[in-house]
């Protein structure tokens, strides 16, 4: 973790706890960590608007929320973003089953190149999980 003094208050407290509950303590640790002046504002921006302002609200559970992100980050094809997001789902309940199956019906609506990478990218977090001791 770093000691920035932007990376206080209410909000940001909030949020990181969010933050950490779904994609987890060394994600986190490591994102901050490569904060610099230049990328503070942005690590402060995701946490207390999209973690603290979005995922915390009561309409939609973590897990659901986990359900749409992986959704939409699967037809824009952001992979590192998918990525961290899988883990995030695995985090808040989510089976791998269902993941598989929410990549196959992605594909439909998304495109098999978007599914094909999905997939691919989601072997490889389920393959470095499975290593981990």
């Amino acid at each position: 973790m770093t000691d920035r003094a932007e990376f206080t208050g209410p909000l940001w407290d909030k949020g990181i706890a969010m933050r950490r509950q779904v994609a987890g303590d060394a994600y986190v640790d490591g994102a901050l960590a490569k904060a610099c002046d230049y990328t503070a504002d942005l690590q402060k921006l995701v946490t207390e608007t999209a973690w603290a302002m979005v995922w915390t609200r009561p309409g939609l559970a973590p897990r659901d929320r986990s359900l749409v992100t992986v959704s939409i980050l699967i037809a824009q094809g952001k992979l590192h973003e998918l990525k961290t997001h899988l883990r995030g789902a695995l985090n808040n309940g989510v089976s791998r089953d269902e993941i598989k199956e929410l990549m196959l019906h992605a594909a439909i609506y998304a495109g098999f190149p978007s599914c094909l990478e999905a997939f691919r990218v989601a072997g490889e977090l389920f393959g470095e999980i499975d290593r981990s001791p």
